[in-house]
């Protein structure tokens, strides 16, 4: 994954001629002229979005003038800026454009670049004078200008649901939305009964970070019932989720506060944990209940200010 492989240059294959296939430039030096095939960029691609982290995709859409990077070329950025695969023809600008990557993964928004690969003077004095941060002058021999596509790829926000076993109609709430909702549902519980099936089930009682990461893109219901949340709330308190919730009542959160201090947790975790959970909408049943659940966990993808009344008069259990 961390070697550069040579030029891609995907083009359609024309009707009814199957697969995409690779064109070499005839131009292109000696020593990337090594073809990445279709397949090979797709295990590329499949690789980035299963580590469950942004990462961005770069395509040469346009050239003028002498630039070593054609059409089609394309590079593969991770969420450190590393190049996982592909090239631009060696000579050309990877390093504006991974900087452009990263922030594009930052604001989630696409952006195409417009670079100059100019001498020392006009890098200096383009650079100066342009007040688009889209048009890039860069300090290269090529002396051509290219247009590079730059695609952010976020990961898919999960919805993990840690779970005490048994029947649980909250639990089957909040799956049941979250799957509406288009999140990737994680069911963890040692002994599920649910009539929706998950995304994922991992039919186990502990939560174990080196078999399952959590990422920042992730949510966690915590719907333990007080056996359990003590030594689950403290694996979350060391890990970047987005969102971490508790459904307990207030005295049960108090305790398990405490205990999670005995334990050594820092204080600021209680500051991240919406307990008890949820929005406070008046909720009685399961199914209102799991509407408080998302609301909550859904204002916080979004960073907006929901209404939360003090002391976090959220559902009790």
């Amino acid at each position: 994954m961390g070697s550069r492989t040579g030029p891609m240059n995907l083009r359609s294959p024309g009707p009814g001629r199957g697969s995409p296939t690779i064109v070499q430039s005839v131009d292109t030096p000696t020593s990337y002229r090594r073809v990445v095939h279709a397949a090979a960029f797709a295990r590329h691609l499949a690789a980035l979005a299963g580590r469950h982290e942004p990462f961005a995709v770069a395509t040469v859409t346009r050239t003028d003038g002498s630039t070593l990077a054609k059409p089609g070329f394309k590079i593969l950025i991770d969420r450190t800026g590393a190049i996982a695969a592909g090239t631009l023809g060696g000579g050309c600008p990877e390093g504006p454009i991974v900087e452009a990557a990263l922030d594009a993964m930052q604001t989630g928004e696409p952006r195409v670049l417009r670079i100059h690969l100019v001498d020392t003077d006009r890098s200096v004095a383009g650079t100066v004078r342009s007040t688009d941060p889209n048009e890039l002058w860069v300090q290269t021999n090529c002396g051509g200008t290219l247009e590079v596509y730059v695609e952010p790829m976020a990961p898919t926000d999960r919805l993990l649901v840690v779970g005490q076993g048994g029947k649980d109609d909250v639990e089957e709430a909040v799956v049941h939305l979250g799957k509406r909702l288009g999140f990737e549902v994680v069911v963890i519980d040692p002994a599920p009964n649910l009539a929706e099936v998950p995304d994922r089930l991992v039919p186990k009682g502990q939560l174990d970070l080196t078999e399952f990461p959590i990422h920042a893109h992730d949510s966690v219901v915590v719907l333990t019932k007080g056996e359990r949340d003590v030594a689950v709330l403290t694996v979350l308190a060391g890990t970047p989720a987005r969102y971490i919730g508790l459904l307990a009542s207030r005295h049960r959160v108090r305790q398990d506060l405490e205990a999670l201090t005995q334990r050594g947790v820092p204080a600021e975790f209680a500051e991240r944990l919406h307990a008890p959970i949820g929005l406070d909408i008046g909720a009685k049943t399961p199914e209102e209940l799991g509407l408080a659940i998302l609301a909550d966990v859904v204002a916080t993808k979004y960073g907006a200010d929901a209404a939360r009344p003090p002391a976090r008069r959220g559902p009790a259990r």
